[in-house]
């Protein structure tokens, strides 16, 4: 009874718990399907289940 108590919680606990290996890649694995993008974001494309498709912002070099 104690492991399954033991494992419950553990899930419990880890279930909220994001890893970005897991979540949706967009753009040949440049960006991330998300519902909103953050402010240092861009979106660029659209993924299923009405995600959005952010890449990170990158900044201008002057050469």
């Amino acid at each position: 009874m104690r492991p399954f108590l033991f494992l419950l919680a553990a899930f419990f606990f880890l279930g909220p718990a994001r890893n970005e290996f897991f979540d949706e890649k967009c753009i040949k694995l440049k960006g991330k399907c998300v519902s909103s993008c953050q402010k240092t974001e861009e979106l660029v494309a659209l993924c299923r289940k009405a995600l959005k498709c952010c890449l990170v912002v990158q900044p201008c070099l002057n050469s």
